[in-house]
């Protein structure tokens, strides 16, 4: 097992910047890459399905410096909300400058007994989900000629796993959106970006994992661990600040996985 790298110092890479969050809550990317946010200096807006523990995600990040974050409970299936989401990131702070698509919805099950239901589930959370957060920040984007948007894909995007076709298949679909999106995006100053990760260790994910399939997806990773969430949110920030400045359209791998 490779040793886990210290935590890196913040540079200020979004100060003065807004950036909203989805799927915030908990312990997993999503929360991480909110406090890399605020640690570089940005304003943060944190959303999620689950109200509960999205105020303890706010209470929590309000120890890390800054004001606490606003916190606004949003199903991304139900487009008013996630209008509502936008509107009011909008009206409190004067615009949205990075929107950061987290939300995604996994499982397991083999296509040939997976139910509509399972399949619907999946596709609407996690691809048509981005969507929808996608549509309503480049409306708001457009009108100002600036922003960034970075979504949350996977390499099982790119690889098969068995039992995962449904999310395979949405995480595909948030890496040819992403593409598509960001040729129509440059046109008013917006860049959209992705990072697909392989393996990021939280709480949520071990639950829902397996022992033994954790155990064989981390022997695939070169540095033979999971990353960090942290480390994700790194390359999220990266995409979302100044040092990226020439890169729409991508996806890029946050993974030290091989075949």
């Amino acid at each position: 097992m490779g040793e886990t790298p210290d935590y890196p110092e913040a540079h200020g890479l979004l100060r003065g910047r807004t950036v909203l969050v989805t799927a915030a809550a908990g312990t997993g990317i999503g929360f991480a890459t909110a406090k890399r946010a605020m640690e570089e200096g940005a304003t943060v807006v944190i959303s999620d399905a689950h109200e509960r523990r999205l105020g303890e995600a706010a209470e929590e990040l309000a120890g890390v410096g800054g004001p606490r974050p606003l916190a606004i409970p949003c199903d991304v299936t139900v487009e008013e909300q996630v209008q509502y989401l936008v509107d009011a990131t909008v009206a409190e702070y004067g615009g949205l400058d990075v929107l950061v698509n987290n939300a995604g919805l996994g499982g397991t099950a083999n296509v040939v007994d997976m139910t509509d239901e399972q399949w619907g589930r999946v596709l609407d959370v996690t691809l048509n989900g981005t969507f929808r957060m996608m549509r309503a920040g480049m409306r708001a984007m457009r009108e100002r000629g600036t922003g960034v948007i970075v979504n949350n894909a996977s390499v099982i995007g790119w690889r098969a796993q068995q039992g995962q076709a449904h999310y395979a298949a949405a995480k595909a679909g948030v890496m040819a959106l992403t593409r598509c999106a960001a040729l129509e995006a440059a046109e008013f100053g917006v860049r959209i970006n992705a990072v697909a990760p392989s393996l990021a260790m939280h709480a949520f994910l071990s639950k829902v994992t397996t022992d033994d399939l954790l155990a064989e997806l981390t022997t695939r990773e070169a540095f033979g661990r999971a990353a960090e969430p942290w480390e994700v949110a790194n390359v999220i920030v990266f995409l979302a600040s100044d040092y990226s400045t020439y890169m729409t359209g991508e996806v890029v791998s946050v993974s030290s996985q091989h075949p």
